[in-house]
């Protein structure tokens, strides 16, 4: 498959996702009074999160098109004399959105099943923080089509790491057999595992990128989960009639 052809399908497909996510997350704006008082604080962390994520995945899809369209694969800029490249701005953002879009699912598994942050919390959250310092080096040269190696796997590392809140999520959702959850926690796994191979192995097999697909799908999987249990109007209990 051409390169060329193999991005474009990529970021139709994730046009369609953006549409997707930024309707639901509208959805749960406009429903948020339905919401049970008992998941009020879970349920807005949720449309918090994936605003961030869909806010990011917004400038990095938004800015690849434009370029596409330029005819250029990466347009730059000058803004007070340093040069800006509009894919790069696009992954940079992305980058810092997810990692803050897993601080909150941390918040989220820690108000869903009423616990309290322990030191292994706390890795996850300086995880974060090392992450969002690496990204913001020089050295990740957003600006180049092709991510620099081996940076590109030291600075995923911290991102890796945030992926264990699944751990947290399938364990206490396990534990409360709270089925929702648990399939959240299965599918931030697979998540993971899709975006690990493309980090991996997608500059030896360029292919391997259309992993993003079905990565992106599981994000879009856990969107509906989360809107199913919290956001959808619980049914009527009917009240037998005495005759």
């Amino acid at each position: 498959m051409p390169e060329t052809t193999r991005i474009w399908i990529e970021v139709t497909f994730d046009i369609l996702y953006l549409f997707v996510v930024w309707a639901m997350v509208v959805t749960m704006y406009r429903r948020r009074s339905v919401v049970s008082p008992g998941n009020r604080r879970v349920a807005r962390l949720v449309m918090i999160a994936f605003t961030l994520l869909a806010l990011g995945d917004t400038g990095h899809v938004g800015f690849r098109v434009t370029a596409y369209a330029m005819g250029d694969p990466a347009p730059q800029f000058s803004f007070l004399g340093m040069p800006f490249g509009l894919r790069g701005i696009g992954t940079l953002a992305t980058a810092i959105t997810v990692t803050l879009f897993y601080v909150l699912m941390v918040a989220i598994w820690r108000y869903r099943f009423d616990k309290q942050y322990g030191p292994f919390e706390h890795l996850l959250f300086a995880s974060a923080l090392v992450r969002l310092l690496l990204i913001s080096l020089p050295v990740n040269q957003w600006n180049s089509p092709v991510p620099p190696q081996p940076w590109s796997m030291i600075r995923n590392l911290p991102l890796l790491i945030q992926g264990l809140v699944a751990y947290l999520i399938l364990r206490d959702a396990r534990a409360n057999k709270d089925r929702a959850f648990w399939w959240v926690g299965m599918m931030i796994l697979a998540s993971f595992a899709c975006y690990m191979a493309v980090v991996l192995f997608v500059q030896q097999v360029p292919l391997i990128g259309m992993l993003m697909i079905p990565k992106t799908m599981t994000y879009i999987a856990v969107c509906l989960l989360f809107y199913n249990e919290l956001y959808k109007t619980p049914p009527v209990e009917r009240v037998p009639v005495e005759g």
